[in-house]
């Protein structure tokens, strides 16, 4: 029920990002989802992709400061308040959310919310318990 995520810290100048979607593109790996976060000095680009063990050694191999993370991801109705209701059963159950991004696979249908939880597990038992849907890796990753 986990996903595993890259981050990419990159130097915050012009190139940066291309240069590590390059990487990517040239190793045949396919971006599910990304988001970037820049502070003065760097950005983190984080990605799900199709292959993560290619992804982070071709990015290592062109030196490149690349981690990996456990993340869940969660459906929701792509609706008005879609997102209030896992929001309001996380912070009922004392989850703590420590980022999160999201995208639509087809508008009007569902959204996929990547949440990055201080306990995934605890977040899980109660998103399931309460009728969420968290969808495993490997369906995130083929998307």
């Amino acid at each position: 029920m986990k996903v595993e995520q890259i981050s990419i810290f990159l130097e915050n100048k012009p190139g940066s990002l291309e240069e590590a979607t390059r990487i990517l593109k040239d190793a045949g790996i396919n971006i599910r989802t990304l988001s970037l976060a820049d502070t003065s000095d760097f950005g983190i680009l984080r990605l799900i992709v199709n292959d993560v063990e290619t992804a982070s050694r071709v990015l290592k191999e062109q030196n490149l400061r690349v981690s990996r993370t456990t993340v869940v991801a969660v459906e929701v109705p792509d609706r008005p308040g879609g997102i209030h209701g896992i929001l309001e059963v996380l912070s009922k159950n004392g989850i703590n959310i420590e980022y999160l991004y999201a995208f639509v696979e087809k508008s009007g249908q569902n959204a996929v919310i990547i949440f990055r939880f201080d306990d995934p597990d605890a977040a899980i038992e109660v998103l399931l318990k309460n009728g969420m849907t968290v969808l495993p890796g490997a369906k995130i990753y083929s998307l």
